[in-house]
């Protein structure tokens, strides 16, 4: 029972992560101009649609190993390390956010991902690794996009 605790835990920071993040790509799909616009309107779009199947996995895993999901946005922002942006309206600033979002999360996956292993949680464990597998990609294409 320790074990999945901790393991809830470091989910729950995750969920926590990922809810400011996807709030930041709900604004910045919003309020993007310029001459990239239709590009990365539609680009941050599919980032925020996947995000959002990505944050339920992680509810349903918690609620899984017998823990409670984080559910107030009061407790994401005590809880999140990533900070909410505002009023970004320049395509290259906006990517700069995402891929320092999107470096956190997958830093800390990696980091709950191991903790899984170690507590014999091999599907939360799974699901971690499937994750950063995807979304390294993403941060690939989003870093050459700003050379």
């Amino acid at each position: 029972m320790e074990n999945s605790t901790k393991t809830g835990k470091k989910l729950n920071t995750l969920l926590a992560n990922y809810q400011i993040y996807y709030q930041n790509l709900r604004g910045l799909h919003w309020n993007i101009q310029g001459k990239h616009f239709f590009e990365l309107h539609a680009k941050f779009e599919e980032l925020y649609n996947d995000t959002a199947v990505r944050i339920d996995d992680i509810a349903e895993r918690i609620l899984t190993i017998e823990e409670t999901p984080l559910h107030t946005f009061e407790d994401y922002l005590k809880s999140a390390e990533i900070k909410p942006c505002k009023n970004v309206h320049d395509g290259e600033k906006a990517v700069k956010v995402i891929v320092e979002n999107l470096s956190y999360i997958i830093k800390e996956q990696k980091k709950a991902e191991r903790l899984a292993e170690e507590n014999g949680d091999g599907a939360t464990a799974d699901l971690l690794a499937a994750f950063n597998e995807a979304q390294e990609k993403t941060l690939w294409m989003y870093k050459a996009w700003l050379k």
